[in-house]
């Protein structure tokens, strides 16, 4: 496509959705649900066909050099497919949030005041890598009552595809406009800009993916946008952890996946425990095949095996199985480190200590604030909220995982009888 055919293209993207959404919006509960429920049976007997078009892409990334953390996040294995399937049916379990009336209250004047929630409108996600978030997004949208458009990236096209077509064969037989989940069909990175300077069509936009696609869009969209940047997380061992639950919880955390936002990247040991905890520690990532980067204190108990960490490293987020691992003073200078190096996603304390626990929830300002957990349940699955269409880091509207809740605003509404006002 030209430049001209593809923004003509996302304009008439855009109108279909626009006009979804107001069918949506009136939609009943029932009707959404049973979307969703024949989505994921559609889904369930095309697996093959899934697993067909993955192959293409996988061939593909693995021809262009992706990275392995990238080729897993593309790979749609039975049990993704199964997740994608059981993450549909909790939605569709999930109580409907749109239109529901809270907070009322009589006025002096006899009117009743209070809010009701109802859906965005239009939701724009542009994501890389991992097809399963199509369907993950569209159900969000699809339960909370917005129409959606989704732009995968190119690496995956073949598999978004795929599951579009299940997505739009439940739709429709469900009686709902099959133009409420739209999965845009060209690579072309015009299609992008087109998106996020769509203010008419689109109410927001949701970013999935690396820093770069995530600066682009915060930097030109003319859209809202709900985003985070990276995933740098932290544990820290506290002095007063129970050692058996901060090697179980550090060790999941890094490598339960690599290539994950909620993914462990740094760990901050308190220095009274540093040389009993960090040599079992190391031999157990070691053996995961972990590059450990550390602090002169780490490096002086794990020795020479243990790379020295740079400034730069307690700025990365590695998405690979690296760590960094500094040796702290006490409970304050670990909040201090986290403060200066945390991107505001994930950390967590192991500790058995009550009040240490609760200042650590306390002061540190992150979107999940956890104690004696991994930061991987950092997930809107994990969180009950049937699957996320994203994490939020900003503080406005929605924070930490966004499910059905953050895809919704509210509106004022009165109910009188007649009244007037003086």
């Amino acid at each position: 496509m030209s430049i001209t055919d593809i923004q003509e293209y996302m304009t008439d993207l855009g109108r279909k959705a626009r006009a979804a959404s107001r069918a949506l919006a009136a939609a009943s509960t029932g009707r959404k649900n049973d979307a969703l429920n024949a989505i994921a049976d559609r889904l369930d007997a095309d697996r093959t066909r899934l697993a067909e078009e993955n192959r293409k892409d996988l061939e593909a990334g693995r021809e262009k050099g992706l990275s392995d953390a990238l080729l897993d996040r593309l790979e749609l294995t039975p049990a993704r497919i199964d997740a994608m399937i059981e993450g549909l049916r909790q939605i569709a379990a999930l109580p409907d949030p749109i239109g529901e009336i809270f907070d009322m209250n009589y006025r002096p004047t006899g009117i009743q005041v209070g809010r009701m929630r109802v859906p965005l409108g239009v939701v724009g996600i542009i994501y890389e890598s991992r097809p399963n978030v199509t369907a993950d997004a569209a159900a969000l949208c699809l339960k909370s009552g917005n129409a959606t458009v989704l732009r995968g990236g190119s690496e995956a096209f073949h598999s978004n595809q795929a599951i579009a077509a299940a997505i739009r064969a439940g739709l429709e037989k469900a009686g709902l406009p099959g133009d409420s989940v739209q999965v845009v069909q060209t690579t072309d990175r015009e299609a992008v800009g087109a998106m996020i300077t769509m203010p008419e069509y689109i109410d927001v936009i949701i970013p999935r993916g690396g820093k770069g696609l995530i600066e682009r869009i915060s930097r030109d969209a003319r859209v809202p946008v709900i985003k985070h940047l990276d995933g740098i997380c932290h544990i820290f061992v506290d002095d007063e952890a129970d050692p058996q639950k901060a090697f179980d919880v550090c060790l999941n955390a890094k490598t339960q996946r690599y290539g994950t936002c909620n993914t462990l990247e740094t760990l901050l040991v308190h220095d009274t425990i540093a040389s009993d905890f960090l040599p079992r520690m190391a031999r157990a990532y070691w053996e995961k095949g972990v590059e450990l980067r550390g602090c002169d204190k780490t490096r002086a108990i794990l020795g020479e095996d243990c790379l020295p960490a740079t400034e730069e490293d307690w700025d990365t987020e590695y998405l690979a199985p690296i760590l960094s691992i500094r040796v702290v003073d006490d409970l304050q200078q670990a909040l201090d480190h986290i403060e200066a190096h945390s991107s505001r996603h994930t950390e967590s304390i192991i500790t058995e200590n009550i009040t240490k626990a609760r200042r650590f929830l306390q002061e540190v300002d992150s979107s999940s604030v956890m104690v004696n957990a991994s930061t991987r349940f950092a997930d809107g699955f994990e969180y009950g909220l049937g699957a996320e269409i994203g994490i939020s880091t900003d503080k406005f509207h929605a924070r930490g995982p966004v499910g059905l809740e953050g895809l919704t605003s509210v509106k004022f509404i009165v109910l009188g009888d007649g009244h007037i006002r003086q």
